[in-house]
């Protein structure tokens, strides 16, 4: 069973950064795609950073240059670096994971963290 525990989320004005973290549990770094996707009121939840079972990286367009995804497979712990905020960041953000590892359309979730920005 796939456990994903998001955490570090919170409040920051533009500019400024945030690390959020995601602790994952059932699942084989090796074998499988991990990510975050985040979710705005009013939107569709979308994808911003994953990585698949090759170790290879895909961010959104929208946080190229500005987030960077990495994770400690020791720890079994996934990261989202955020520099440069925006208002337009603001979200709930989801760690994600899906067990076909170069298709990264994520069946599993966590709970959500919440991210928001002021301008």
């Amino acid at each position: 069973q796939v456990q994903l525990v998001e955490s570090g989320g919170g409040s920051v004005q533009a500019g400024g950064s945030l690390r959020l973290s995601c602790a994952a549990s059932g699942y084989d770094y090796s074998t499988y795609c991990i990510g975050w996707s985040r979710q705005a009121p009013g939107k569709e939840r979308e994808g911003v950073a994953a990585i698949d079972s090759y170790g290879i990286i895909s961010y959104a367009d929208s946080v190229k240059g500005r987030f960077t995804i990495s994770q400690d497979n020791a720890k079994n712990t996934l990261y989202l670096q955020m520099n440069s905020l925006k208002a337009e960041d603001t979200a709930m953000y989801y760690c994600g994971a899906d067990e076909y590892g170069r298709r990264c359309d994520f069946g599993y979730w966590g709970q959500g963290t919440q991210v928001t920005v002021s301008s």
